[in-house]
């Protein structure tokens, strides 16, 4: 069993995120997961990502806040508790298009 506090989660930093704290929760440097690693993102108003596509599949939860994502084609907004799941090399944007911060859970494969 391998716990992580988010208080001393690491952080990382991706490309093409903008206004935006990330931490991993699981896996990579944070556990020794095998399959998935488990991110937390707070995004500012205004943050967010560019449109890329990557070869891993991608699950979203928010967990406070809205947050307004897209294939590229489709725009979903998603509350608190709303998901969403991206498949491999399918598009993925997102946006806090609101004046409040929005966090987000992030459960991508390893890759």
């Amino acid at each position: 069993m391998q716990m992580t506090r988010a208080a001393s989660a690491p952080s990382y930093s991706a490309p093409e995120h903008k206004g935006m704290e990330m931490i991993r929760l699981q896996g990579r440097e944070a556990t020794d997961t095998r399959s998935v690693w488990v991110g937390r993102s707070l995004i500012a108003p205004g943050g967010g990502t560019s449109l890329k596509a990557s070869p891993q599949e991608k699950i979203y939860i928010c967990l406070a806040g809205e947050v307004v994502v897209s294939n590229g084609t489709q725009e979903l907004t998603l509350a608190p508790m709303d998901s969403v799941q991206f498949a491999p090399d399918e598009p993925r944007q997102i946006m806090n298009r609101g004046t409040e911060p929005a966090t987000l859970l992030l459960i991508m494969e390893n890759g």
